[in-house]
């Protein structure tokens, strides 16, 4: 085995990773710079966002039963049974929430996006586009990283809105534990640090997402057999990047809060 073989793959990845950082870059940049093609951005919150409430309320509500009826069974071997209103809001709030919304929106509209871009890519329209003097990254991707921007926050409390919800059911059927009961619980145990951590999380999240599936999509090749592999990267390529992102902010908002 060769030297080229083997620093072959260390090569690809740095050569993504630049390339993956030029178009941050440049969409960045093009924030504040027109044309600003609001209605695109418009319909790409509608397709990241209203589309996707029904797959994140899933995923709230069984989240947080499962979570109680865990936590349910757990407590009240100690006692502790009041304090499960406690656990199931500053689990969902801190991780369980943001963490899980962004993988379901990496799940369905990474990939969306991926296909979308990439079917353009490989029938030329986006040439097209830049042969008439627009701009993709204005018209294409900036509008949808925008859109991810703002909706993944939107999606995510609604997500631990419900699985708190979801508790509060379990809490009840379970341990005929009352609706005041359960929300001073959970009330009590949110404070500041963990409601900011709850929503500059999806704020990255949806950074992430959205600019690897736009990536994914630019760089398609290859045919229609192109599109599918752009579309299987992109959701792989997002979900690790969120998780570990996800390590890396938790630890910095411990050093930040204290907790």
């Amino acid at each position: 085995m060769t030297t080229a073989t083997l620093t072959r793959p260390i090569k690809t990845a740095l050569e993504e990773i630049q390339n993956l950082s030029i178009l941050t870059g440049r969409t960045v940049s093009a924030f504040v710079r027109p044309p600003f093609y609001w209605r695109d951005t418009w319909v790409q919150m509608d397709v990241i966002g209203v589309q996707s409430l029904v797959i994140v309320s899933l995923t709230g509500i069984f989240t947080g039963m499962v979570l109680a009826l865990q936590s349910a069974v757990q407590l009240s071997d100690f006692g502790a049974s009041l304090f499960v209103g406690q656990l199931v809001a500053a689990s969902v709030v801190r991780e369980l929430g943001p963490v899980l919304t962004a993988l379901m929106v990496a799940g369905r509209v990474g990939s969306g996006i991926a296909a979308e871009l990439g079917s353009m890519r490989v029938s030329e329209q986006i040439d097209a586009l830049e042969a008439m003097g627009t701009d993709p990254i204005k018209k294409l991707v900036k509008p949808r990283v925008q859109a991810g921007l703002v909706m993944l926050p939107a999606l995510t409390v609604i997500t631990d809105t419900i699985a708190i919800i979801g508790g509060q059911v379990i809490a009840w059927l379970t341990l005929n534990q009352g609706f005041s009961t359960y929300w001073n619980a959970a009330l009590n145990g949110l404070f500041f640090s963990d409601l900011f951590t709850g929503l500059a999380k999806p704020f990255v999240f949806g950074f992430i997402i959205t600019i690897v599936a736009c990536y994914m999509g630019l760089r398609t090749t290859g045919g229609t057999e192109g599109v599918g592999r752009s579309t299987t990267q992109a959701v792989v390529v997002a979900s690790v990047l969120v998780l570990a992102s996800d390590f890396f902010l938790t630890k910095l908002f411990i050093e930040i809060f204290g907790h």
